[in-house]
Formats: C-alpha cells, sequence, structure tokens
C-alpha cells in the first residue's frame, strides 16, 4: 500500500492535536509551510481567536526577506519577527504545533527564530 504524503501528514497532525493545547497566556504557535512561503499564527484555543499572525508575505518583512538568500533563511526571519510581535504584545511564552511536518528544516528554522527573538518554545 503506497501513503500519500498529504494523508500521512493529516494523521500526524491529528494526533499532535490531541496533545498541543493552547491558552492566552501560552498560546499555540502553528506552522504551515506552502511551496514558497511560510505561515505562522498564534492560536488561543479556549476562545478560537488568532492572536498574531505573520507570514513571509508580510509586507514590513519585504526587505529582510529579499535579502536572504533561500527559504530557511527566510523562516528564520519570520519566526523572530512574530517572536518579536509577541513580546510586544505580553506573550513570552507558546507552545509549538508543527502540524503535521517533520521537525527539520523550515520547521526547525521557524522555532529556532522564535526561540532568539525571546520566545519560550
Amino acid at each position: 500500500m503506497i501513503k500519500i504524503k498529504s494523508v500521512t501528514r493529516s494523521r500526524s497532525k491529528v494526533r499532535i492535536r490531541k496533545k498541543v493545547f493552547g491558552t492566552s497566556e501560552k498560546p499555540r504557535l502553528t506552522v504551515y509551510r506552502s511551496l514558497n512561503q511560510i505561515y505562522l499564527q498564534l492560536i488561543d484555543d479556549t476562545t478560537g481567536n488568532t492572536l498574531l499572525a505573520l507570514s513571509s508575505l508580510a509586507k514590513e518583512l519585504e526587505g529582510d526577506i529579499k535579502s536572504t538568500k533561500g527559504k530557511i533563511e527566510k523562516s528564520v526571519i519570520v519566526g523572530k519577527a512574530l517572536a518579536q510581535k509577541a513580546v510586544e504584545k505580553n506573550i513570552v511564552t507558546a507552545v509549538f504545533d508543527r502540524n503535521g511536518y517533520q521537525y527539520h528544516g523550515r520547521i526547525k528554522a521557524v522555532a529556532e527564530g522564535a526561540r532568539a527573538g525571546g520566545l519560550k518554545i
């Protein structure tokens, strides 16, 4: 039987979401990666609200991202920027939701960038 990547990822995502839950004090940092972009959200699961969202397409990051070479460097920049915005909103800690992706490459770069920006994951 051949496993399709999307099916495998969705099963893994369900298993992760059973354990990972965000509150207003410690929101869930969820990551979505498309082929070329990276999208991050801080979510309060008690109310179902997105507290903060940022992607590699954001206008304020356009200058920084244009000077980078590669998607991993882009992910680090977006992670740092989200962490800095979160600290401004008095969010110091978060729960990392890798969203079914393996923890390497761009996903790992986002987590390391967020930690470098001042967010405790």
